[in-house]
């Protein structure tokens, strides 16, 4: 049996747990796991394992089988578990040996998580309008991504510019996704947040003794990136003296550690961004011109999201599905007179800022199943009331527009399910809408 305080431990997770001895009876379940299976624990307790958990690797993986024949722990098993309600949901699963007191094994402890955020998002991630993480259909970010597979077999030096929040490291990280150094060390530094003599060390390195806390020598972000990559963020905040020692190695690969004579030489591929005009820093002598050559081998603009409205709304859709697991909310869909706001809006903090909204909706909305005007952040929406809803609005519509107007009441606004009856996909229902919006 269970110890009682075991028992409350166990019940205070918020992984499905349940454990079982020998024979693959069912000693304990957990509050987590019943919640998650939608099966009450309780005539569960002395069956076999199978009856609570069906999943497909019951005849061929089990697990617990696994761990008994080889006394080796089970990490991260993907499979699927079946709900009362025929309900597949993708979990994955920890499994131990469960030992008494001589360390004998008496059974396994079996742990598992609901999966299914990820495998959403991962769907949604592998799809023709995402790219290694970035997400976006626009004619000039399928340009960069183009870019990016063009340049995958380069080793130059590349400059990534744009405004903040636009998703510079992102573009850094595809970059090297896609690079030769992909199974090289990739490391990041962001060149703002440090004052000049600790950027100097964290990028070069120093010995014991070259400062007041130099207690031991220590090695630079340069010397730990060699045969890979270095991403260095901001840039246009590098101080000039420290400039010419990035100068340095971008032309001859090396450098010295503060407090020392020796020469070190790396092979590092250096990948920067920044939000600064960095040939007006030129002529105001804050960034050396040689360097920003060294550095535009290869220039990567990333545009503002209010040049790229394509995007907005897939970007919103994205972070919709993202926020709707992570809040256990079953928002799925974007009011009309919400959409029109984030369509127009200038969003001046770009992609990250789009997704600040988004999850501040997510916290502000309460029993609602889409994301409403209301729940915006107040600086982005206007003065309107909430309750001003499209179907009560005294408009001239189109013949079109009334056939989608009666569609979405008989399918309680359902736009994706009159999207498939249109024969049309989700953002052209949202356009339409739009339109008349704005008659």
């Amino acid at each position: 049996m269970i110890h009682k305080y075991s028992r409350y431990i166990l019940d205070s997770l918020a992984e499905g747990v349940y454990v079982v001895d020998k024979e693959f009876k069912i000693l304990f379940i957990n509050k987590a796991a019943e919640q998650l299976l939608g099966k009450p624990r309780k005539g569960f307790i002395g069956a076999v394992c199978t009856t609570f958990c069906r999943s497909e690797i019951c005849d061929y993986a089990c697990p617990i089988s696994k761990i008994l024949l080889t006394g080796q722990n089970v990490i991260d098993l993907e499979t699927v578990y079946t709900t009362p309600k025929g309900e597949s949901i993708p979990v994955k699963i920890n499994a131990s040996l469960l030992l008494d007191d001589d360390l004998t094994p008496i059974g396994g402890i079996v742990s598992f998580r609901d999966d299914r955020a990820n495998k959403s998002l991962e769907k949604l991630i592998k799809s023709d309008s995402h790219f290694h993480g970035i997400i976006g259909k626009s004619p000039v970010m399928k340009e960069i991504f183009k870019t990016i597979e063009e340049i995958s077999d380069s080793d130059a030096s590349v400059l990534i510019t744009g405004e903040t929040g636009v998703g510079k490291e992102l573009i850094a990280n595809a970059i090297q996704e896609t690079s030769q150094r992909v199974d090289k060390p990739f490391v990041k530094i962001n060149c703002a947040v440090l004052p000049e003599n600790l950027l100097a060390s964290e990028l070069f390195g120093h010995v014991k003794g070259a400062f007041t806390d130099a207690v031991k020598d220590r090695k630079g972000r340069f010397e730990v990136a060699d045969g890979g990559t270095i991403f260095l963020d901001e840039i246009g905040e590098m101080p000039l003296n420290m400039q010419i020692q990035l100068l340095r190695i971008l032309q001859e690969g090396t450098f010295e550690r503060i407090g020392e004579s020796t020469t070190y030489k790396v092979n590092v591929r250096v990948i920067a961004a920044t939000n600064k005009n960095l040939e007006e820093a030129i002529k105001q002598k804050k960034f050396r011109e040689d360097l920003f050559y060294r550095l535009n081998v290869i220039p990567i603009t990333v545009p503002p999201l209010r040049e790229r409205e394509s995007d907005i709304l897939l970007l919103t859709e994205f972070f919709i599905e993202k926020y709707s697991h992570k809040y256990k909310k079953s928002m799925k869909e974007i009011d009309p007179d919400a959409l029109e706001v984030i369509l127009n809006y200038d969003w001046p903090g770009n992609v990250r800022e789009l997704e600040n909204a988004v999850e501040y909706s997510f916290i502000r909305a309460k029993t609602t199943d889409s994301l409403c005007l209301c729940c915006l952040p107040p600086h982005i929406r206007p003065v309107k009331k909430c309750s001003e809803k499209l179907n009560s609005r005294q408009i001239e519509i189109d013949e079109r527009a009334e056939e989608l107007l009666t569609l979405l009441r008989k399918n309680h606004w359902n736009k994706s399910k009159v999207a498939k009856i249109l024969g049309v996909d989700r953002s052209t229902v949202y356009r339409r809408l739009k339109s008349i919006n704005s008659k």
